[in-house]
């Protein structure tokens, strides 16, 4: 059985720029934190975030990114979306593979992101775009849940 969420509106997030990337990584920090975060915990999320952002710049041609807030049960977590409309991921099987780069960098961006969150989709259709979307639960703070947004 799958759980059920219980999310609160999302904040939308325009990723055109290198500000804008900045500007991603400095809210994934601070929706974090308000929700019950530990630093690392945070750290983990917002260098995930950091590379989804990043790629769906430059590969994606620029796009944005969701954060929702979630609940499950007592426990509050992080939905974070990476959506574009660019060319998409032609073999995401590939893609996800530690080492393979499209951009001369470590091959590390989607494959590393998915091992410091909970939850991982890649949802993508050549020529037509792609979403990312990962979720992360807070650890280790019972009772707490998300402040309204």
């Amino acid at each position: 059985m799958t759980p059920t969420y219980d999310p609160t509106p999302a904040t939308s997030l325009a990723i055109g720029s290198d500000a804008d990337l900045a500007w991603v990584r400095h809210q994934v920090r601070q929706f974090a934190a308000e929700i019950g975060f530990g630093l690392v915990q945070q750290t983990k999320l917002v260098t995930a975030a950091s590379e989804l952002a990043r790629n769906t710049l430059i590969h994606g041609g620029g796009g944005q990114a969701t954060i929702t807030p979630l609940t499950k049960g007592s426990t509050p977590g992080l939905r974070l979306s990476f959506i574009d409309t660019g060319p998409g991921i032609h073999d995401v099987e590939l893609a996800m593979r530690d080492g393979y780069t499209t951009g001369g960098g470590l091959g590390l961006g989607l494959s590393g992101s998915k091992r410091l969150v909970d939850e991982f989709s890649i949802d993508t259709k050549p020529g037509e775009g792609t979403i990312i979307t990962l979720v992360a639960w807070a650890t280790g703070v019972p009772g707490t849940r998300p402040g309204a947004r």
